[in-house]
């Protein structure tokens, strides 16, 4: 008994340790996705819309994951320093000026976040300190 005691309370704290860990990381994931969804509501819908699907051949959609899965890396540039010059996503070119955001990492981070893991795209958490990695890559 004290053996099988033995084993199995270790692993019980491993277990419970494992579950406190992954609803850390939830309830981390939550906050930014909300909050990325009150500032895309605020800052980017008017152009980009509520279900991300842009503006005919003015605003591009944030829609094309394959798009937003390559530009991982730049979206925070996009966010914070607008964007200017032809693009091409989901097979069509756009060649309008995107403003720059006036937006905190911190509110880039969620932002990035909630259009990463709406429309259809399943890009996970992007925190803050990715984000300062990513604009100090800006060109």
């Amino acid at each position: 008994m004290k053996k099988a005691l033995a084993v199995f309370v270790p692993l019980l704290v491993i277990i419970v340790a494992a579950v406190s860990c992954q609803n850390q990381d939830q309830l981390e994931y939550a906050r930014y996705y909300t909050g990325g969804k009150l500032i895309y509501q605020q800052k980017c819908q008017n152009c980009h819309g509520s279900k991300g699907e842009g503006l005919s051949a003015l605003i591009p959609p944030l829609t094309d994951t394959l798009y937003l899965k390559q530009n991982k890396a730049k979206l925070a540039c996009f966010v914070q320093n607008g964007m200017s010059g032809f693009i091409r996503v989901s097979g069509k070119m756009y060649d309008n000026k995107m403003p720059p955001s006036g937006l905190s990492p911190i509110e880039i981070a969620q932002v990035v976040t909630y259009i990463g893991n709406s429309f259809g795209n399943k890009m996970r958490l992007i925190d803050v300190k990715q984000v300062e990695v990513d604009l100090k890559k800006c060109d």
